[in-house]
């Protein structure tokens, strides 16, 4: 499979990012704790090099514990803030605003030599397409949270999200990369639903999928679908027979069946799962 998405008003967005940039203190970047590295813009390094960083893994409830772990120790090592988190059901929400605090407290260490007294962190929220950035701001501005308005400097029109005395929030769209320089990047992606569904195929999709869960979590698609392990074409024949996946006059319907697995996947039916590993230590 051949894996290329890049809308035109991306390219737009990662122009405006990088005005938005002089007015931050902080980059608060989401990604897929599915697939730390491949969920992350390389863009936003280069972006945000100057700023203080904060990388929330957002879906930590549908990743492997232990390789969340790992993944969060090897942004650690590389100067990031890190928080694991479900934006959804607000696990780990509660940490974050003193991790804001800490990651800024250079900034505001400047400001009172200065003399500013309580100027709030600004802070931008980055990520991908479907790492859940919408919900994390939900979660995180609440009901309580109120507009403040343009401010100087700022393009007409921006608003900022002020979520309490200490904190101000910028939003900005999903953005994706020009092109993938490797494919495996665009198969993990396509895998969380960061590329849409509709320009893909969905059954060869579905055989990748099955070849990592294979290698790497051997055992799962056996217990789930009440099968036996072979080749990916197999099992997939058998996940369409054990689950009843037919066309009308009885042939099997393959692409119901690779649909069925990607989805129990993405939901965490098939259990925490983690399709990307972080390099081991030197």
């Amino acid at each position: 499979m051949h894996f290329q998405w890049y809308p035109g008003h991306m390219t737009k967005a990662r122009r405006q990012m990088q005005e938005d940039m002089k007015l931050i203190d902080l980059v608060i970047e989401l990604v897929d704790a599915r697939i730390p590295l491949s969920s992350r813009n390389p863009d936003i390094d280069e972006l945000g090099r100057q700023k203080a960083r904060l990388v929330l893994m957002n879906k930590a409830d549908l990743a492997s514990e232990g390789q969340t772990k790992r993944w969060a120790e090897f942004f650690r090592e590389k100067g990031y803030f890190v928080v694991k988190l479900d934006a959804r059901s607000k696990a780990g929400m509660k940490a974050i605003s003193n991790v804001v605090m800490e990651a800024c407290q250079e900034k505001i260490e400047r400001d009172r030599k200065r003399g500013i007294q309580n100027r709030p962190v600004r802070a931008m929220v980055v990520g991908i397409p479907n790492v859940g950035k919408s919900t994390f701001i939900n979660t995180y501005a609440g009901k309580a949270c109120t507009k403040t308005g343009n401010k100087p400097g700022v393009t007409k029109g921006k608003q900022w999200i002020r979520l309490n005395k200490n904190v101000e929030l910028l939003d900005t769209p999903g953005i994706l990369w020009p092109k993938f320089e490797d494919q495996r990047v665009g198969l993990l992606l396509a895998l969380i639903g960061s590329i849409k569904d509709e320009i893909l195929n969905i059954d060869e999709l579905s055989l990748e999928l099955i070849q990592i869960l294979k290698e790497h979590y051997p055992g799962v698609l056996a217990e789930r679908y009440s099968l036996q392990e072979g080749e990916p074409a197999e099992i997939l024949t058998q996940v369409a027979q054990n689950r009843n996946c037919v066309k009308k006059g009885g042939e099997l319907d393959y692409s119901k069946a690779a649909a069925l697995v990607i989805d129990e996947f993405r939901s965490g039916r098939l259990g925490k799962i983690t399709l990307e590993f972080p390099p081991e230590p030197r």
